[in-house]
C-alpha cells in the first residue's frame, strides 16, 4: 500500500527540498527522504506478508478460509458469464423461449482476481526458481512406507 504512495509523494518531496538551497544537499535530502519511503514500503509489505502466514496458518475457515472463498466467488461470476450464460441463453433459445439473462458486472471482481492470481504468479516464479516450499509437511502417497518405497 505505502508503495503505491511513493509516485504521489515524490512530487511533494520534490517541492519541499526545491526549498533547499544548495544542490548538493537537496539531491542528498531527496534520496534519503525516497530511501526511507522504501524502507517503510519494504517494512509494511514484511510485516503484511507476515499477517497472511498466519492467517494461511490458522485452523479456522474464517480467518484461513476467506482468500480461497473470494477466489472461488470471482471464478463463479468468471464462469457464469463465458460458460453458464451462452449454454444458459442456448438452451432457453433452443426451447423455443425467451428469457432475460444477464451477465455478472465483473467490473470490481476482475481486478480482484487478478490480484490474486498475481499471487499465484509470484508462487509459479518461485517454483521455476526452484524456491522450495518447506513450511507445508509432505504427505506419503498412497500405499507408500515412511521409508519413501512402495508396498511390495
Amino acid at each position: 500500500m505505502l508503495a503505491m504512495l511513493i509516485p504521489l509523494l515524490g512530487p511533494i518531496f520534490d517541492k519541499l527540498i526545491g526549498l533547499i538551497p544548495d544542490p548538493a544537499a537537496a539531491a542528498k535530502a531527496k534520496a534519503e527522504a525516497m530511501q526511507m519511503l522504501i524502507d517503510a514500503a519494504q517494512k509494511a509489505d514484511a510485516a503484511q506478508m507476515e499477517v497472511n502466514k498466519i492467517e494461511a496458518g490458522s485452523n479456522s475457515m474464517f480467518i484461513a478460509g476467506w482468500r480461497p472463498f473470494v477466489g472461488w466467488v470471482c471464478a463463479a461470476g468468471c464462469a457464469w458469464n463465458w460458460i453458464g450464460l451462452p449454454v444458459g441463453m442456448f438452451a432457453v433459445a433452443l426451447a423455443g423461449r425467451s428469457l432475460d439473462l444477464r451477465p455478472a458486472d465483473l467490473s470490481e471482481m476482475l481486478p480482484l482476481l487478478l490480484g490474486l492470481l498475481g499471487m499465484g504468479g509470484l508462487r509459479t516464479f518461485e517454483k521455476i526458481q526452484g524456491v522450495a516450499r518447506e513450511t507445508l509437511p509432505r504427505k506419503p502417497a498412497p500405499g507408500a512406507t515412511t521409508d519413501g518405497h512402495g508396498q511390495g
